[in-house]
């Protein structure tokens, strides 16, 4: 597979005093088209409010950071309307309209990342705003409008007329907006840095995984995902996904090494990762990570609702598995080395503390 891999920064798109939207582009990072993945950024400034919208890409929407408030209307559903917060990972299906406030000064950052395989354009979001100038009001004409709502003309024009703002816009704090609802949360968001951990490793590093049993809409959005956090020099077992699925993985903060091995065992990918950068790797590619002496956070999605890993090291690792006759001959070792390097990582870990 000749094609980068290199990590890539989000681009601004559109934004003004509100807040603004940012995306990976496919042109720039082109496993976003092989791999039918899209990737996006909310950012809004205090009082910033994204517009109503749906897309045409079920998602997972994880906040990055700030607190605010998102409203969620599922398909022939009343509107949710919850507080989020970072660490709050939401699942997005087909036909979700949601909107985005922030009333904090600190910004409220939200990271989706989801599946373009029936998007307009491959690799790409393609957002439908059900209000601002780009709105599907302004699309239809007076007639249209005023036969759906029933609506005089002069009410049609004032409509339309004041529908300014393009995806964000600056609230002047006159609106009261619905506030959040505790149980309206249930289902719809899990926090990750507050959920139960899946891997706890001393000195090494800890996991929590989204998938159907905690947050079941990752079932309709038909995507996985997890928050991984490692300590300083610590290490991530070489691993890949053993479903066939692929791994875009975005870094929240700190950073580290990579490295993906493909086919023929070839060396596709050795650079730094640092916080912002995005990058995808193939299926049943091998990748490892190693953190800088601050450690690394990055959050994944998966494209499969229910993961499965195979890891390289460590004792449940598929060395361990083979016969040593089996590692001999593979190797083209005697017994010695054979045996010495079985030896080697007997702890069920994934994550591997730095050496002394």
């Amino acid at each position: 597979m000749d094609i980068d891999l290199s990590p890539q920064l989000a681009k601004k798109v559109y934004g003004g005093n509100g807040g603004s939207y940012y995306s990976w582009s496919p042109s720039e990072l082109p496993m976003l088209r092989e791999g039918n993945i899209g990737a996006a950024k909310l950012a809004l400034e205090k009082n910033g409010f994204a517009l109503p919208r749906y897309s045409d890409s079920s998602k997972v929407a994880y906040v990055l950071q700030g607190s605010g408030v998102a409203g969620i209307v599922l398909p022939e559903s009343e509107e949710k309307v919850i507080a989020i917060k970072e660490g709050d990972a939401l699942a997005l299906p087909f036909g979700v309209v949601t909107w985005w406030f922030n009333k904090e000064d600190t910004e409220l950052v939200v990271l989706f990342l989801g599946d373009t395989s029936k998007a307009h354009k491959t690799g790409e979001f393609t957002d439908f705003f059900l209000t601002g100038s780009n709105g599907i009001f302004t699309g239809f004409s007076t007639e249209f409008v005023g036969r759906a709502w029933d609506l005089h003309e002069e009410n049609v024009k004032t409509l339309v007329g004041k529908q300014l703002g393009q995806g964000i816009v600056k609230l002047d704090g006159s609106i009261n907006l619905p506030q959040p609802k505790e149980e309206h949360k249930k289902g719809l968001a899990l926090n990750c840095l507050e959920a139960p951990l899946d891997v706890d490793i001393k000195n090494g590093g800890r996991v929590v995984v989204l998938n159907t049993k905690n947050l079941p809409l990752v079932g309709e959005v038909g995507l996985g995902a997890d928050l991984v956090r490692i300590d300083g020099r610590a290490m991530c077992s070489p691993g890949f996904s053993c479903d066939s699925a692929l791994q875009v993985t975005y870094i929240v903060r700190g950073s580290g090494r990579v490295q993906v091995v493909g086919i023929d065992g070839r060396r596709v990918l050795d650079t730094t990762l640092k916080a912002g950068n995005l990058f995808i790797v193939p299926r049943f590619f091998v990748v490892s990570k190693i953190a800088d002496n601050d450690g690394m956070e990055w959050f994944s999605i998966i494209t499969t609702p229910n993961p499965v890993f195979t890891h390289m090291a460590g004792s449940s690792s598929v060395w361990k598995a083979l016969s040593p006759t089996v590692l001999q001959a593979a190797f083209n070792v005697d017994a010695e080395i054979e045996k010495f390097f079985r030896s080697k990582r007997t702890a069920d870990a994934i994550f591997f503390p730095p050496s002394n």
